[in-house]
């Protein structure tokens, strides 16, 4: 807590995964695309094709307008972004593998200068120099990918490096080589399908014909290592990280399911419009076939960022920027001694430090409606439990009065009123948004933490009690502090879903 807080109104993960999603979508082109060039340059050069060698001539003023113009601007973009977002975590990253970040710069500017001496020594090289420069090109790039690699795979499994604090073990991670195989795949495929949008722009021929078919081979090619290379990627995960994943947090679960979706689709498009209707491939259907690969990569990225929740790196710092090994300091002494830059309002302060990284108040995953018609009391007794909650979200590492200030910010900020009037709803509809709002952040039927068990089957008078001692089952669940209207109503609705039970018993 180091840094001051960069409070914007979008939500920090949405903002990231546009703008790395959209630079990882370029930056794997610059590899697979360095590739597909002095590959197909090689084979043209040999068979004296010089309509391929023009169209390489036009594909490679494509490719290094959007891997070193756009790309490069991205990249720099995702620099700015991290640092705002999550500096403790950035700074981590940079103190841990310093050099390997040094030498990836490194490569880095070889693959510039490489990319426009290719670009511009067509007319002016001799075919071998020209070559020679378009593998130093790729050769640069692919160890950028190498070295980058390893500092994103670490994030989720550093596994040895926690404690040995190894370079090494924590570079060479149990990720590390399926995701590299998997991103080299991925680079593959690119080249494939960024080659097909530019083809897609020439008029119906033959030469368009063998091309398209050309690059659909090396969409497929490109699709045959990522496949196997998915299930491998899983195999590396920790199973307590899956484990939890699959218990309580359904966005990496989806992700992962539209990454094989998107996949499989993308797959049938590269077969069913480069070797069967290569002839018909037109911009839109290039933009099509585009746009699934940009889901499938969006996919992959959202599920590798959400399944290490709640951690930015996994076992050693949260997503909010909280270190594990400062945890027992924060809860003795609080957060607020350790805010360095404060703006007077603590409330304020603490819910930025604690929760504004995943959370804003009313825009993305907003607090407003999971707390509107509450009070103080619930608010905070959800903070001090927030590692119960379904979802997998940090556990809250200050003080008790620090948890009331942030309920009593958040409280100024969410409606008033009894849920009846604000819903108007009655009976077990109400109970059933009562149940939603007061319990189902922490027990879902049939579902997470499922306590249908416990509560279904039991006589209004048994409810009653057990919602007086709530706060006394466990120290991280809240009062219920609904009024009467609402108690009632949760009632019903919980007779209602034992009856519903019953009706499903053979």
């Amino acid at each position: 807590m180091d840094y001051p807080f960069w409070d914007i109104s979008v939500g920090y993960g949405l903002l990231m995964a546009i703008v790395a999603v959209v630079h990882v979508f370029v930056s794997h082109f610059a590899i697979g695309g360095g590739l597909y060039l002095v590959v197909a340059e090689s084979f043209a050069r040999r068979n004296s094709d010089t309509l391929k060698l023009n169209f390489l001539k036009k594909l490679s003023k494509f490719f290094v307008l959007v891997t070193l113009v756009f790309g490069a601007l991205t990249g720099v973009a995702i620099w700015f972004i991290i640092g705002l977002l999550n500096p403790a975590a950035t700074e981590a990253l940079i103190h841990h593998f310093v050099w390997a970040w040094a030498s990836e710069w490194c490569f880095f500017l070889i693959e510039i200068l490489a990319a426009i001496i290719y670009l511009y020594g067509w007319d002016k090289m001799t075919p071998r120099n020209h070559l020679v420069v378009g593998w130093i090109y790729f050769g640069a790039a692919w160890m950028s990918l190498f070295i980058i690699n390893g500092i994103l795979s670490f994030m989720l499994t550093p596994g040895d490096w926690l404690t040995t604090g190894s370079f090494f073990d924590g570079f060479f991670n149990d990720t590390f080589w399926s995701s590299l195989v998997l991103r080299t795949g991925v680079c593959v495929m690119l080249a494939g399908l960024y080659s097909t949008l530019v083809i897609s722009l020439y008029p119906r021929s033959d030469f368009k014909a063998s091309t398209v078919r050309y690059n659909a081979a090396w969409g497929l090619i490109g699709m045959a290592i990522i496949l196997p290379s998915l299930w491998w990627y899983w195999q590396g995960i920790p199973g307590a990280v899956t484990t939890t994943a699959i218990e309580m947090m359904p966005t990496p679960l989806d992700a992962w399911s539209f990454a094989w979706r998107f996949g499989m689709a993308l797959m049938i498009a590269f077969l069913l419009f480069g070797l069967v209707m290569r002839r018909h491939v037109s911009l839109g259907v290039a933009v099509v076939m585009m746009a699934l690969g940009l889901a499938w990569f969006g996919s992959f990225e959202w599920f590798r960022e959400s399944i290490r929740k709640p951690f930015v790196i996994y076992d050693y710092m949260y997503g909010n920027g909280l270190a594990l090994a400062m945890a027992d300091n924060y809860r003795e002494d609080g957060l607020l001694p350790y805010i360095v830059f404060r703006t007077g309002d603590d409330g304020a302060d603490l819910l930025r430090h604690a929760c504004r990284r995943c959370h804003t108040i009313d825009g993305y995953h907003p607090l407003k409606p999971a707390f509107d018609g509450t009070d103080e009391i619930f608010i905070a007794g959800i903070i001090k439990g927030a590692h119960a909650l379904k979802g997998n979200m940090p556990p809250f590492l200050g003080i008790e009065n620090e948890a009331a200030m942030i309920a009593g910010h958040l409280y100024n900020r969410v409606d008033h009123g009894p849920l009846k009037a604000m819903y108007a709803l009655e009976g077990a509809e109400l109970g059933h948004k009562v149940y939603d709002i007061r319990c189902g952040k922490c027990h879902e039927f049939y579902g997470y933490n499922d306590k249908s068990e416990s509560l279904l089957g039991l006589d209004p008078e048994e409810i009653n009690d057990i919602l007086d001692m709530a706060e006394d089952f466990a120290e991280e669940m809240p009062p219920f502090t609904g009024d009467d209207a609402e108690r009632q109503a949760l009632i019903e609705y919980l007779q209602f879903m034992t009856e519903q039970a019953e009706s499903k018993t053979p």
